[in-house]
């Protein structure tokens, strides 16, 4: 009898699960970035929304989140002030 191979466990459906889970995480940082500006008051524009929604890059939305805590504008989370 010829085994069954159920499709939960093929190897596409591993990487098809795998970028769902990054695309999650993504969605979920990226919301956290905007809910951190929105609870310190800052306004966020429709631009700064939809390019922080966007992103894939989970470094700059790492970076992103970090800048989110000291910003005093939305477009701060966009401007480098290291160097």
């Amino acid at each position: 009898m010829m085994p069954v191979n159920y499709f939960f466990r093929h190897e596409v459906a591993e990487k098809v699960r795998e970028e769902g889970r990054e695309e999650g995480i993504e969605t979920e940082r990226a919301s956290m970035i905007l809910h951190i500006l929105k609870w310190r008051g800052i306004t966020v524009a429709d631009s700064v929304r939809d390019r922080v929604e966007a992103c894939s890059d989970l470094g700059q939305l790492e970076v992103w989140a970090r800048r989110a805590v000291n910003a005093t504008d939305a477009e701060d989370l966009f401007v480098d002030r290291t160097g």
